[in-house]
């Protein structure tokens, strides 16, 4: 599949029925002309994801200094004050047995240092996105992950808190990551709800993904009709072979 953002953002939407598009993520020296850039205030960087499902725009470090788990994890230049806000963030989080001293240094940390970072729908995104977010369901990230093992060889790590940490897992290791979400993100996005987890696509696989996925999509499609048939005639009394199975199935469209 040759490199199409918009293309890929269909092929994902309609694989496996994204209800938010997926969300690109790119960190730039420098803001290309025509890109705005953000004003107004967020109370944490992961809601920067949600506001970029209707329009591009980028943000500087000034833009994400309300979140200073944000700022830890994509390495933002910050100030000194910011860095005592965190300070204090982490100090109530060790309180609580949340976030412990020893937990920090697993947090994965963006290895660069952007100076800015651009959000955007995928499909109208005009840089080469770092990152892609896909907000999916339970059964959607049965797709997911078996388009990983196919991809990559193996399976994705299921990450928890704090929710933004994902992005650098997937940017600095090149491959997929799952996040379960973070108590702070539930709270800051609204489509983030309970039944939503986070996944993350490097950039540099995301037509390879995009390709499995609709592959994927489509076979699970079919044997999700195959194993109803199946139970339904076992329910009924029956024993029917994989071959008749198969039959009744096709009998059926």
């Amino acid at each position: 599949m040759n490199f199409d953002p918009t293309q890929i953002a269909q092929t994902l939407t309609a694989s496996i029925r994204l209800s938010l598009p997926p969300i690109a993520i790119c960190f730039t020296d420098k803001v290309p002309a025509g890109i705005r850039n953000w004003t107004g205030r967020v109370p944490a960087g992961c809601r920067f994801w949600q506001e970029a499902a209707t329009e591009v725009f980028a943000t500087s470090p000034s833009d994400h200094d309300l979140c200073a788990i944000g700022t830890f994890t994509h390495n933002l230049e910050t100030t000194e004050a910011h860095d005592a806000d965190r300070r204090d963030a982490l100090r109530v989080f060790a309180d609580l047995g949340y976030v412990r001293e020893q937990d920090i240094a697993a947090i994965p940390v963006l290895e660069s240092r952007p100076p800015h970072v651009v959000y955007g729908p995928l499909a109208t995104i005009p840089l080469a996105p770092d990152v892609v977010l896909l907000f999916a369901k339970v059964g959607q990230m049965l797709i997911l992950s078996e388009a990983s093992q196919q991809v990559e060889g193996g399976l994705p790590p299921a990450m928890g808190r704090p929710a933004c940490a994902v992005v650098p897992q997937a940017y600095n290791t090149g491959r997929a990551a799952l996040s379960l979400g973070c108590c702070g993100a539930r709270a800051y996005l609204d489509v983030l709800t309970d039944d939503v987890a986070l996944w993350a696509i490097p950039g540099s696989k995301l037509d390879l993904y995009a390709e499995r996925i609709a592959a994927l999509a489509q076979a699970n499609a079919v044997l999700t009709t195959f194993h109803q048939v199946r139970r339904k005639d076992v329910e009924d009394g029956k024993s029917p072979t994989i071959k008749e199975s198969l039959a009744a199935m096709a009998s059926r469209n």
